[in-house]
């Protein structure tokens, strides 16, 4: 048990080092005419220190695959939601340039505009046209299994990004690359915490259901308040489904419903932005009247806060591309890749906001 335990660590610790020299690059589409300037190499993902990485590791042998050279490659990249909003944009835009940049031979990508059904055929189609990776951005923690089997019986190895599936690592799919959902949640709690000093009325505006992401970021949030600031009530937990316009018109009820509130924390930017059109136009000042935390890290977002519209941010990096394709080198190098790659996520606020424009998505 020690020496596989060693063996993990030594196997994170090379992953670490081969993605730390590499640089992320990202393009964002937003309101904002500058944000397609974005300095992304300011946001360069990482992976945290080996021991934040968990679950038994993968092999190349254990999982069952052919050996494989990327440059000589078809891989897939399945998107699970429509590019509107600038994390989807900024993830596949990553996926691209990183296999441009290492030269894979031909890269595949779909994107299943928020339907499993859709991801599932997304899936099964890149692999009849001759996948031989996939990268998978999943919709739902649940529902892909159909996908997953026909990966498996073709023996293409499937890389998990941002989302985790409620599967089996090293038999449905190598590992898992993205955030500590829960960290987050407790992350933006602090913040919110900071922000009002512990006491008001907070509005929850959840994120999509059916997936971890979700889950684990409202976890997180609810059970820092409770730990850390029992004055501070959640009056209202509804969903806007990751999308600025449900979350402008679940805030634009809840301003009727719940007039007395006095936080909002936004599970992503896009619900967070929404929530402050909805403010605005009641009359109330988001960031003063109403304070706002959410997560996610666009330029948007950023430049809120910059302009005092909004409180903090934690950041959910999307550049996922070098990460990624690190990952898949090593894995067929031999190496073993642990079952959670956990990244490092940086958060914005008043202090620094303005400085770290640049290095938002």
């Amino acid at each position: 048990m020690m020496i596989q335990r060693r063996s993990r660590t030594l196997a994170v610790a090379c992953l670490l080092a081969a993605t730390a020299t590499l640089a992320a690059s990202g393009c964002s589409k937003s309101e904002s005419s500058d944000s397609a300037n974005a300095d992304s190499s300011q946001g360069a993902q990482a992976a945290k220190t080996p021991e934040s990485s968990s679950g038994s590791g993968c092999s190349l042998e254990a999982y069952g695959a052919p050996k494989l050279d990327l440059k000589n490659a078809v891989v897939g990249f399945s998107q699970s939601e429509k590019e509107a909003n600038p994390f989807r944009i900024a993830e596949t835009q990553s996926i691209k340039d990183e296999a441009k940049k290492i030269g894979v031979k031909k890269l595949l990508t779909t994107n299943a505009q928020s339907q499993l059904s859709k991801q599932i055929s997304d899936i099964q189609d890149m692999l009849s046209q001759g996948a031989q990776f996939l990268i998978v951005a999943p919709l739902n923690s649940d529902g892909l299994e159909p996908a997953l089997k026909a990966a498996a019986a073709k023996k293409v190895p499937v890389l998990t990004i941002d989302r985790k599936l409620n599967s089996t690592a090293c038999k449905d799919y190598v590992a898992f690359l993205g955030s500590d959902f829960v960290e987050q949640g407790k992350r933006a709690a602090d913040a919110m915490i900071e922000s009002t000093g512990g006491k008001g009325k907070v509005a929850i505006l959840l994120g999509s259901s059916g997936n971890n992401v979700t889950t684990d970021r409202t976890k997180g949030f609810v059970d820092q308040l409770k730990a850390k600031a029992p004055d501070m009530e959640i009056v209202a937990q509804q969903t806007g489904e990751f999308a600025r316009d449900k979350g402008q018109q679940v805030m634009e009820q809840l301003i009727q419903s719940k007039p007395d509130i006095t936080a909002v924390y936004a599970e992503n930017d896009e619900m967070g932005l929404g929530a402050v059109t909805a403010l605005k136009a009641a009359g109330k000042k988001p960031g003063k009247d109403v304070k706002v935390v959410s997560v996610d890290g666009t330029r948007n977002a950023v430049q809120a806060i910059v302009n005092g519209d909004y409180n903090a941010v934690i950041e959910s990096n999307p550049r996922f591309g070098p990460l990624a394709f690190a990952t898949a080198q090593k894995f067929y190098g031999g190496e073993e890749i642990p079952e959670n790659v956990i990244i490092t996520d940086r958060a914005y606020n008043e202090a620094n906001a303005k400085e770290s424009l640049g290095g938002a998505f």
